[in-house]
């Protein structure tokens, strides 16, 4: 697949539940809706909704099918970044005021609130609607409540992290980010299948095991983004998870890996918030040169890797091929 025809597949899927999640997302009282809609009025690629999608045709579904499945899962997403930045206390996201900063604390609450109940709202009731099967709809539901459920275990965990003075190990990394990130891509894949007319329980297990290994793929990346990525593309300040203190997999391989001059660079750097530009840049540039990049892009391909592994039984399907792009696009990107 052309990666320009790919781009523009996944950007009319994003336009499609875009629209779809608007128009659902409409009442009063005014400010609770707009809370609620900010940061999808704001954009994004809707990766997560593109691969219930394609999911979803690879069973023989369409788009019509997959579109409460696709909703539900970026209504639980855009829940959870509204509560993480509470948390977290940050002020932008993606170039636009977070929820809290632009509503005020209460309506984020209530804002990621209403995000969250419309999610299985529109699975129960929009799902009906287009004849997915009640048993689907049961199913469906409880994934999604489930992963719900994985994605806050992952969160408290990666809290813990950031708490203890001890260093995750990398399988305790692996496994952290599998709940608070790869939980949700694994349901959008068993979402898909499970919004097809046709499918068994081996669909649902193989698109799930995509989803899952696709989900760690993404946060590697993401967390290399975060540790060492250029400022001019990503739109955030250079070397943000190191002053922040993250104990992202980057990171922890670069502490482990750096000597003298370079450790103590990253040493001062790391969880200082008055920590200068100069200082900043220096750590950035430490880190880089302990070849995490390589590294922690070796493992997500890995994974990659194993999500396509998953999709072998399916012959040369347009939707495996856009299902694999979005795999490598993951791997491959720079913001």
């Amino acid at each position: 697949m052309k990666a320009s025809s790919a781009k523009n597949e996944l950007e009319a899927c994003a336009s499609s539940v875009n629209e779809f999640l608007i128009s659902h997302l409409a009442g009063r009282p005014k400010e609770l809706y707009q809370a609620s809609s900010h940061y999808i009025r704001s954009g994004g690629k809707r990766l997560r909704p593109f691969m219930v999608i394609k999911g979803c045709e690879l069973l023989g579904g369409d788009i019509r099918r997959a579109l409460p499945g696709a909703a539900a899962v970026e209504l639980v997403h855009n829940f959870t970044l509204v509560h993480d930045d509470i948390m977290d206390n940050d002020e932008m996201r993606h170039g636009v005021a977070t929820v809290h900063r632009q509503f005020g604390l209460p309506l984020a609450i209530l804002g990621g609130d209403v995000l969250f109940s419309k999610a299985f709202e529109i699975l129960a009731i929009e799902g009906k609607k287009v004849g997915i099967a009640d048993s689907a709809i049961t199913e469906m539901s409880g994934k999604l409540a489930n992963a719900c459920t994985v994605i806050c275990e992952g969160q408290v965990t990666d809290i813990d992290f950031a708490s203890n003075t001890k260093f995750p190990s990398e399988a305790q990394y692996i496994d952290m980010i599998g709940k608070k990130t790869a939980a949700l891509f694994e349901v959008s894949c068993a979402l898909g299948a499970l919004s097809a007319p046709e499918y068994t329980a081996r669909d649902v297990s193989n698109l799930s095991s995509f989803g899952r290994n696709v989900g760690v793929a993404f946060q590697l990346v993401d967390d290399l983004i975060g540790a060492i990525g250029d400022p001019k593309v990503t739109g955030k300040a250079a070397g943000n998870d190191i002053r922040e203190g993250k104990k992202t997999l980057p990171i922890l391989l670069a502490i482990k890996r750096a000597k003298g001059a370079n450790k103590e660079k990253i040493m001062n750097v790391f969880g200082s918030k008055t920590a200068t530009s100069a200082e900043i840049k220096d750590a950035v540039k430490a880190v880089s040169d302990m070849g995490v990049d390589e590294d922690v892009r070796s493992s997500a391909r890995e994974h990659m890797n194993r999500a396509l592994a998953s999709l072998e039984e399916y012959g040369d399907a347009p939707a495996r091929r856009s299902l694999e792009f979005a795999a490598n696009f993951i791997v491959g990107r720079s913001l």
